[in-house]
């Protein structure tokens, strides 16, 4: 294919890739915790990172990493203390975070509205080998983290009290999922942008709930979604010429859609089944003349 014989897609196809496994990956645990939108947050603090390292003359996507770890300790730190007035400190944190950024932006000799833009909405051609590096360290970590702690973190996701009682480390492990989402943010900038990146976090993961019910299964098919829109989007944005990160959300929430609507007969189906099933145990209780006695339902069944 004439796409893959160029060097620019060839990095833009493995950074899709990385992304569109990394980010449903972590998106799973911020889901279930009700943080959907916490990689916004991040979003807007790593975007401080990006006009640092303009700033500084060296690599956005290492200095954006370290900001944004930072910055979500501190917002870490602030749900689990639950300070007072906390959801003012996080707005302070978000929009500081991009005020500072555009602020950093603007006094660097080689940052400009072009170079910000890039970050804020993805432009996956753009990605250097350079980038193609730090996005494969990147997503290493993230990949090891919610595959091989999959358990510990899933308990914590579903039920902190009852993980603390198990002894887990709730509040070590609460950072850590707050770091990875940070690690993911700025490993997806350059592909679908500091704004969109929330929407690959949650979307792909949202889609998968519709049809499966499962954590394991959930996960699995969050992560094909994943990647399936990733490296869709790209190619479509190369033939039809638009943009990568629009064209990977809007896929994303096609995807969303349409599972959504095959998802609803289905569930239908299974209630009625379901309703049947109950029924028919409630004649056959009666015709056995066990209606109504305690336990009797039990004993039909078995």
């Amino acid at each position: 294919m004439e796409i893959l014989e160029l060097a620019f897609m060839q990095r833009a196809l493995l950074a899709a890739l990385l992304v569109g496994v990394t980010a449903p990956a972590i998106g799973i645990y911020l889901v279930q915790r009700r943080q959907a939108l916490m990689g916004d947050g991040i979003g807007h603090v790593a975007l401080t990172g990006v006009g640092l390292g303009f700033l500084l003359n060296t690599s956005p996507v290492w200095v954006a990493t370290a900001v944004c770890v930072v910055g979500a300790v501190i917002m870490e730190l602030i749900r689990s203390y639950g300070k007072a007035r906390g959801d003012i400190a996080l707005a302070m944190l978000f929009y500081g975070g991009m005020a500072g950024g555009v602020m950093l932006m603007a006094l660097s000799p080689t940052g400009s509205n072009a170079n910000l833009t890039t970050y804020l909405f993805g432009s996956i051609t753009t990605v250097s080998e350079q980038d193609i590096v730090a996005i494969c360290l990147l997503a290493a970590f993230v990949i090891v983290t919610t595959v091989g702690l999959r358990r510990q973190l899933f308990a914590i996701c579903q039920d902190e009290e009852f993980a603390r009682v198990t002894g887990l480390p709730v509040r070590l492990l609460n950072l850590l999922v707050a770091v990875t989402a940070a690690v993911t943010v700025t490993v997806a900038m350059r592909v679908v942008g500091l704004l969109l990146v929330s929407a690959l976090m949650v979307i792909p993961v949202a889609a998968s709930q519709q049809i499966t019910r499962s954590f394991a299964t959930t996960f699995a098919t969050a992560v094909s979604i994943g990647v399936l829109v990733t490296l869709s989007g790209t190619v479509t944005s190369y033939y039809v010429d638009v943009p990568s990160g629009a064209t990977i959300v809007l896929m994303a929430i096609g995807v969303f859609i349409a599972l959504t609507l095959v998802a609803a007969p289905l569930a239908a189906r299974r209630a009625g089944r379901a309703a049947a099933a109950e029924h028919c145990t409630l004649e056959t209780a009666e015709v056995t003349g066990t209606a109504g006695k305690p336990g009797a339902a039990d004993d039909v069944r078995v």
